[in-house]
């Protein structure tokens, strides 16, 4: 498919998404763009590499993990976010800021998401392009590092989820697991899952465009959109008893509690 017509289709989907995210009132619709939109991207990017062929052992494996994740993460964003009766706290939160202006701040939005799949699919790319055809080391480096990376994430969400389940946590914080370790184990796993496409790409002449996944994940789940969003959340609905976890935890990357001052 060429550039321009999958940038208008997906720019097509992301407008249409957002008309039903009005009609549903539910703005979290907006993450399924992402998490669909780099599966259904990077699978474009394989047949198109393999030219109707299996393609390379490492185009995938590469194709696997990604596939893997997206449908991970699409599954527990529909199911705990679009299918949950409330909005997510931080597009409500959005909304009001926004104000009157709060739908041509989403529809900006939605269409950055495309964006977002876009800048991702570069590593993705860069990795089914390594023109190495021998598995070598580095790609089984990068199996172990997207197998763990999966497995933390989806564990750091089930913990949080069985944790909050149970009514007599209403208003806790939650310090079990890997939460213990850090205060946002899901979104580390998250981020160390794009460092998988970096091995993949080792050796090519285009590697240092695999760095752009790990270094925009860090950018956005540590400064944007993710931890700071979820701190001042929990800290609005939780008080001193997240500020305690706030001194005993890490922010980002798992440490033994007591032992930072959570501002890595």
């Amino acid at each position: 498919m060429e550039d321009w017509v999958s940038w208008l289709v997906f720019t097509l989907v992301a407008i249409a998404c957002f008309g039903l995210a009005l009609a549903l009132r539910k703005m979290a619709i907006m993450d399924l763009i992402w998490s669909l939109g780099l599966g259904v991207g990077a699978t474009l990017i394989f047949l198109e590499e393999s030219s109707g062929n299996l393609g390379s052992l490492r185009a995938c494996l590469a194709l696997g993990l990604i596939l893997a994740w997206s449908l991970r993460l699409s599954g527990h964003l529909f199911f705990n976010r679009v299918l949950k009766g409330e909005e997510d706290a931080r597009y409500l939160r959005l909304i009001e800021h926004a104000g009157r202006f709060w739908k041509p701040v989403f529809l900006l939005l939605f269409l950055t998401q495309v964006v977002l799949v876009y800048i991702f699919l570069i590593p993705i790319r860069t990795a089914m392009e390594s023109p190495s055809l021998a598995f070598a080391w580095h790609d089984g480096l990068a199996i172990c590092i997207g197998i763990i990376a999966l497995f933390g994430e989806a564990i750091s969400d089930m913990q949080l989820k069985q944790f909050s389940s149970h009514r007599e946590n209403q208003g806790a914080v939650c310090k079990e697991g890997l939460w213990r370790y850090s205060r946002h184990p899901n979104y580390f796993f998250e981020w160390l899952f794009w460092w998988a496409f970096v091995f993949f790409s080792f050796g090519s002449e285009t590697f240092f465009f695999s760095l752009i996944g790990p270094a925009v994940m860090y950018l956005f789940l540590r400064y944007i959109s993710g931890v700071p969003f979820a701190e001042l959340s929990s800290l609005e609905r939780r008080g001193e008893a997240y500020r305690t976890y706030q001194k005993e935890t890490s922010v980002f990357f798992p440490q033994m509690p007591n032992l930072n001052t959570g501002n890595d």
